[in-house]
């Protein structure tokens, strides 16, 4: 199993507990979605396992490592074993579509002929080939999420995080971004993806893991929004 959470309580330093006791389990090359209502705890999920939270108590598995454990001086290595896409994108403003997925690349330190072949594929595979050299404020925000896409897998991280990656998005751009997510969890990657998108989770039929006030309350295969 890729992700193991054991009895995780996560108390905030103002006294809000937004996690009891919550444990579950993700499979190597499982799509899982996590609902609930602001507040519930989902995001909370997300940022422990980015470890940019600690829990208050239990454990957490990734890939068998123990992240709680992990020194800070290592953090970074550990994150970018990661791809990570966000509603509002976080890309670099100043820069070109290939220039922002190349990022990726160079912060881990890869040889420019990788950059060069690695780049257009996954470019590619996002459907924004022809637009490598058109700089990302030029871009509507369907293309700039698929370019958010492009950069968090183009290291081929074995676990993908979305959090409300199509928030911002319209419905037809919204089904868009999920038939690239789903194209890109059918080559292995595992993808957790935190969403309210009810009409996403129904069409799309894959796990649900429900959280209510910080509790897991349904762990369903092939779920529903509501159950």
């Amino acid at each position: 199993m890729l992700i193991l959470f054991t009895n995780v309580t996560k108390i905030f330093d103002n006294g809000t507990e937004a996690l009891k006791e919550v444990s579950f389990y993700v499979e190597r090359g499982e799509f899982v979605f996590v609902i609930g209502s602001s507040g519930a705890g989902k995001s909370t999920i997300t940022k422990l396992i980015m470890r940019e939270e600690l829990p208050t108590e239990g454990g957490i598995l990734i890939n068998n490592t123990d992240i709680t454990k992990i020194p800070r001086s290592e953090l970074p290595y550990y994150r970018r074993k990661l791809g990570v896409v966000f509603q509002d994108f976080r890309l670099l403003p100043g820069k070109t579509v290939f220039e922002n997925v190349a990022f990726a690349l160079q912060v881990i330190g890869a040889p420019k002929r990788e950059v060069r072949r690695k780049v257009p594929a996954v470019l590619n595979l996002v459907g924004l080939a022809h637009k490598a050299k058109v700089r990302v404020t030029e871009l509507s925000g369907g293309e700039q999420q698929r370019v958010s896409l492009a950069r968090a897998i183009i290291n081929n991280p074995p676990v993908l995080l979305c959090d409300e990656p199509t928030g911002n998005l319209d419905p037809v751009t919204a089904l868009e971004i999920m038939q690239i997510l789903n194209q890109i969890n059918k080559s292995g990657t595992t993808i957790l993806l935190v969403t309210h998108a009810s009409d996403i989770v129904d069409m799309m039929k894959k796990r649900v893991i429900e959280i209510q006030d910080g509790i897991i309350v349904r762990d369903q295969k092939q779920g529903v929004y509501s159950a």
